[in-house]
């Protein structure tokens, strides 16, 4: 190392699925996602320890049968790096009532809808960020997401911890919330290229055999 290079940063990642998939993601040839590549190529400098990708398995639709096992070929192709660490939410599905946008006089104002929401991802992410810090896993965390909730826990990471915390915004289209991106020590944004060098090959192997990139991906 010369007298002018900084010291490779021990360094973790903190991956909203979801979020990184609508923000980056969707209708583009790079959902087949080595996240671990990507890590690298965000940051080349410095040694990459752990990458936690935070999601919950999709229930199947009627409507679209194929979206569940597109998923799970694709968890199982992260399964196969190492360091990749997987947790999981869940999706929990209901019917509730809801108000017509517009109503037409004489007929029922409100309608029956079925809806599905995540829930725990982001807690999960929050406190695994914590608990690692706290555990001195990590001199610098990486946040993958657009997500202002994670503020907070970033915030404390960075002041409480004394630890540096660099955010990943995912959307090239538009900028983090305000009070996320000050919660970080830097934002760095995801572009394009990142993902294009970071794919998976078509196809690759685990234990239970070969694991084939899904048709349109």
């Amino acid at each position: 190392m010369s007298f002018c290079e900084a010291p490779a940063l021990r360094t973790n990642f903190y991956i909203d699925g979801f979020n990184l998939y609508f923000r980056a993601l969707k209708d583009t040839p790079f959902r087949w996602l080595d996240v671990r590549k990507l890590a690298e190529e965000l940051l080349p400098a410095d040694s990459i320890g752990k990458v936690c990708y935070f999601t919950a398995r999709l229930e199947i639709r009627p409507s679209n049968p194929g979206q569940a096992q597109r998923q799970q070929t694709y968890l199982r192709a992260l399964s196969t790096l190492p360091g990749v660490e997987i947790h999981y939410g869940v999706f929990r599905s209901g019917v509730t009532r809801r108000a017509l946008a517009q109503p037409v006089a004489g007929l029922p104002t409100h309608v029956l809808v079925r809806h599905s929401e995540e829930k725990g991802s982001d807690v999960n992410l929050a406190t695994q960020l914590l608990v690692d810090g706290f555990n001195g896993e990590y001199e610098q965390a990486v946040v993958v997401s657009n997500d202002a909730d994670f503020a907070g826990a970033m915030r404390y990471v960075r002041d409480g911890l004394g630890r540096r915390v660099t955010l990943v915004n995912p959307d090239a289209k538009t900028s983090s919330p305000r009070d996320l991106a000050a919660a970080a020590t830097y934002v760095k944004r995801l572009w394009r290229s990142h993902l294009r060098r970071s794919g998976f090959p078509d196809t690759l192997r685990d234990e239970v055999g070969v694991i084939t990139k899904p048709h349109g991906w």
